[in-house]
């Protein structure tokens, strides 16, 4: 049976994610997903691109609370719903305004990654749209996410990509927030709805990766050959979209408010605009 296999939630943008049963569908993704992000001191956005040790940054939220851990340092804790200066902050070619987490923050950071940096909350009000050309009219807002609310794979995608490697990696290379199972390799590639228990969502535009996947999410090392980005571009390639891809891109077409869980049925319907 086509199922959720796992979910998964990144409340800081490029920071280790974590893996939750279940979470509540709010009108930009899943509950908590890259609600804060790091910010350089003219507050652009932060990634492990430039950063790999960003994936060494674990985090937890719950009770009000935000923490942020990380070997040899003593844990960071904020309110989720910290007040803080307004801040300008560029996240590719979008502007919105962020709420500064402080300078107990800022010097946490400077400590974990010896840098000058800022944590930022999304700030509630704030309007941050999916690109139109792929979402369609109907708008799509969204928090700190590269491009889209949702990110699908299968656990058939990866394996299929496994056999091509030299030894296997991990889903957390991919940082999805739905991994699905008991389709084909790359069912999750349609433009069509994915009906997951109570939640619809709409597939946009194939996801091109970039160099995060080639970093270990445990340690924040680069993988030596690139991996998987060169294995990828021998199938994976789009031509149009000048790059490879892997996974889904996925909007919310019905169930705000409702809960996913993990487990939960899967069907794949077209969709016609």
């Amino acid at each position: 049976m086509a199922r959720i296999a796992s979910l998964h939630i990144y409340p800081v943008k490029s920071c280790r994610g974590i893996d939750v049963h279940e979470a509540l569908i709010t009108p930009t993704g899943l509950e908590w997903d890259r609600r804060w992000m790091i910010v350089d001191t003219n507050g652009r956005f932060l990634t492990q691109r430039e950063h790999p040790k960003l994936a060494t940054i674990t985090v937890a939220v719950g009770n009000g609370r935000l923490a942020l851990s990380a070997d040899g340092h003593p844990p960071l804790v904020v309110d989720t719903a910290h007040g803080g200066l307004p801040r300008t902050v560029t996240i590719w070619s979008d502007t919105c305004t962020g709420i500064d987490a402080g300078d107990e923050a800022a010097a946490w950071l400077k400590q974990v990654l010896a840098d000058e940096l800022r944590l930022v909350r999304f700030e509630d009000h704030a309007l941050r749209l999916a690109n139109p050309k792929y979402v369609g009219t109907k708008p799509q807002p969204m928090t700190f996410t590269d491009g889209y609310p949702v990110l699908m794979i299968s656990n058939e995608s990866l394996a299929e990509l496994n056999k091509r490697l030299p030894a296997p990696i991990p889903m957390a290379r991919f940082r999805p927030n739905i991994v699905i199972e008991g389709v084909a390799a790359h069912a999750e590639d349609q433009m069509a709805l994915f009906r997951l228990g109570p939640v619809m969502l709409r597939g946009v535009k194939l996801c091109t990766r970039c160099p995060v996947t080639t970093t270990d999410q445990r340690s924040g090392a680069r993988d030596p050959h690139q991996q998987p980005l060169r294995a990828l571009g021998k199938y994976r390639h789009d031509y149009v979209l000048r790059g490879v891809t892997f996974g889904q891109n996925c909007t919310l077409h019905a169930g705000i408010g409702e809960r996913l869980a993990v487990g939960a049925a899967l069907s794949i319907e077209p969709y016609q605009v």
